[in-house]
């Protein structure tokens, strides 16, 4: 898992990579570049390219355990998988914090008590096991 935190125009992640409580690498780039669109992935790695092709339309053959932020250049996505209803993509409101990943509530309450998005990764970084390694951020603007 991972965590990844979005706030005031600046996408954060760590660079975690885990299976079960055994930390496989702490160097993991987890930002994907498909089509123009960059995709920070939280989840089972092996998933992600299924959940890349389901934001672009494609279905998926199993299921897929994983989620991330998909940004385009104009519209910040929260997309994800299920077995009911396949592919789907929620689009977000660039004004509020949002945080996805293991170390999700750990983000989020610090983004509430003021925190940036990069300083929120290196919080949960402190108490989730999942979330480690480097910090690293994707600017893509603030609203308006």
């Amino acid at each position: 898992m991972t965590t990844i935190a979005y706030k005031d125009g600046v996408i954060a992640y760590d660079s975690r990579c885990t299976r079960g409580t055994t930390i496989l690498d702490d160097d993991a780039n987890k930002l994907y570049k498909v089509k123009g669109v960059s995709f920070l992935c939280t989840g089972a790695n092996c998933d992600f390219p299924a959940l890349i092709a389901a934001f672009f339309g494609s279905e998926a053959s199993s299921a897929v355990e994983a989620s991330a932020l998909a940004w385009d250049g104009s519209t910040l996505w929260l997309i994800g998988h299920d077995d009911k209803t396949g592919g789907w993509k929620d689009a977000l409101e660039l004004d509020r914090p949002y945080a996805i990943g293991n170390g999700c509530a750990h983000a989020l309450t610090a983004m509430d008590m003021g925190a940036t998005a990069t300083d929120a990764i290196r919080m949960a970084k402190k108490r989730d096991t999942c979330t480690g390694g480097r910090v690293r951020k994707l600017e893509i603007g603030k609203a308006g």
